[in-house]
């Protein structure tokens, strides 16, 4: 979700200053673009997924201590991917939004140099990126690669300053249908391309389905306690509360749902930081998390060994605090177990802290700048 964490940051850079993160902030997208830079083997050449889904799974312990096959999969002009071509476009383009600003040029156009040329790759070769790279079992794409075309040729668009993007998105748009999302999420970027398109065109019908996505999540059930609840959120109900919660601080910062969306955020967020009497986020707060899903951070010290008996199912706390990584959070009935084994509840992931960190940097600059 570098996407996702660059948004952020480019709409809301006064909440990174103020709190001392800037530097910290340009080192986590670095790490993303960095890796997808060097995934990036040519035109039509893209490393997708690094190991097996399944033998991956199967093992328990620390990554540096990994000594089965791990095969590399690609996409290519015949096994394309758009969904991947196209998001890792909108990451570099959206990151590179980021470096200008923050006086980095030169890495700034190396970054929308391969954005580019992974954009002409998701269109000029559509397919399924789960047709090429066997990451079904675990990351379907169940909304499709249309959402992605669209949003990154808004993202490219919004980078660049080039009408051609810009008229594709809008284009690509109309022809997708893009309408009614459910959620914001690693899978389905939909909603997101009603602001960017709002935002670069101030047409009235791109803010018309923004606001129609936050009538739709600010009349979402709620748990006993406050907690958003969608048709997704039996698995990592947290990350689509900050999700949600982000795009309304977006859409505030826009102009749309002002009140209201601020309001929501901030009472999902003050759900995950501990206002039902514990944080959700691990070495933070009120009875953080202690055992998070996480195979590194449950091992032990070195040089002690780390597998299934001494991590996975020591009934003791994680060996290493994850700090700030977010956990996926309660049930319907505001019920959380803290145990490795409930990976529902207890596995972290960095789409998991994106629109949360996001969230963060958002209310912050709000806060310091008096809305």
């Amino acid at each position: 979700m570098t996407t996702m964490l660059a948004w952020g940051g480019v709409s809301f850079p006064d909440g990174y200053d103020v709190s001392g993160q800037t530097e910290w902030f340009t080192k986590t997208l670095k790490w993303s673009t960095d890796y997808f830079i060097a995934a990036h083997l040519g035109d039509t050449e893209f490393v997708g997924q690094i190991g097996d889904g399944d033998v991956d799974h199967a093992s328990w312990g620390r990554p540096e201590d990994m000594t089965m096959n791990r095969p590399a999969f690609k996409i290519t002009a015949s096994s394309p991917g758009s969904e991947l071509a196209a998001e890792t476009a909108a990451a570099l383009a959206s990151s590179a939004i980021w470096y200008r600003c923050n006086g980095d040029e030169a890495y700034a156009n190396q970054c929308l140099d391969h954005a580019k040329t992974l954009y002409a790759f998701a269109d000029e070769h559509r397919g399924k990126y789960t047709d090429a790279i066997p990451a079904g079992a675990f990351y379907e794409s169940w909304s499709g690669y249309n959402d992605e075309l669209v949003w990154g040729a808004a993202w490219l668009a919004k980078a660049t300053g080039d009408d051609s993007y810009l008229a594709k998105a809008e284009a690509y748009f109309e022809e997708f249908g893009l309408s009614d999302p459910h959620e914001l999420s690693w899978d389905d970027k939909s909603a997101g391309v009603f602001l960017i398109l709002y935002e670069l065109t101030g047409n009235s019908k791109y803010k018309d389905a923004a606001e129609k996505f936050v009538d739709y999540f600010l009349g979402l059930e709620k748990t006993a306690k406050g907690l958003v609840w969608s048709e997704s959120s039996q698995w990592g109900s947290l990350r689509y509360a900050a999700n949600y919660g982000h795009f309304a601080l977006q859409a505030a910062r826009l102009g749309i749902k002002e009140s209201e969306g601020r309001a929501f955020a901030e009472s999902q967020i003050n759900y995950i930081l501990g206002d039902t009497g514990r944080s959700y986020v691990v070495g933070w707060g009120v009875n953080p998390p202690t055992h998070c899903h996480h195979r590194a951070a449950s091992c032990p010290d070195r040089p002690a060994v780390c597998d299934w008996n001494s991590g996975m199912n020591n009934p003791g706390p994680n060996g290493q605090v994850l700090h700030g990584a977010l956990v996926g959070g309660p049930d319907h009935n505001d019920n959380y177990v803290d145990d490795r084994n409930q990976f529902q509840m207890t596995e972290v992931a960095t789409d998991y802290n994106a629109g949360f960190q996001s969230c963060l940097a958002a209310m912050t600059a709000n806060y310091v700048n008096n809305k």
